[in-house]
């Protein structure tokens, strides 16, 4: 059964980071793209992050470029995004999730998704 499980978040005060997490099995382990979206009350769903699983190729959004780092440890069953110098406006549900086929700098279709993890920053 795939399945995609995230952790990590939390509540931070404005400049101090978070690393999520992203726990993959059955094939979302074996997915093509690996990706992190977050969505803020009332806005639609946004892009954050994406890697390519096989070649380790990274895209961001231009709004966390700099900050953000998406990284997939060497078995490919867990993801990561680590958060630095968090602004208010990052506060979302960040959501992980995972793609049979690329190209990986596009933001969908995303075929399986976890249940999300919510991270607050305060200023």
């Amino acid at each position: 059964q795939e399945q995609l499980v995230e952790s990590g978040g939390g509540s931070v005060q404005a400049g101090r980071s978070l690393t999520l997490s992203c726990a993959a099995s059955g094939y979302a382990a074996s997915s093509y793209c690996m990706g992190w979206f977050r969505q803020a009350p009332e806005k639609e769903r946004e892009g954050v992050a994406a890697i390519g699983t096989f070649g380790g190729t990274t895209f961001y959004a231009y709004s966390v470029k700099g900050r953000f780092t998406i990284s997939l440890d060497n078995a490919k069953t867990t993801l990561y995004l680590q958060m630095n110098s968090l602004k208010p406006e990052d506060t979302a549900m960040y959501y992980c999730a995972a793609r049979r086929s690329g190209p990986c700098a596009t933001w969908s279709p995303y075929d399986y998704w976890g249940q999300g993890t919510q991270v607050t920053v305060s200023s």
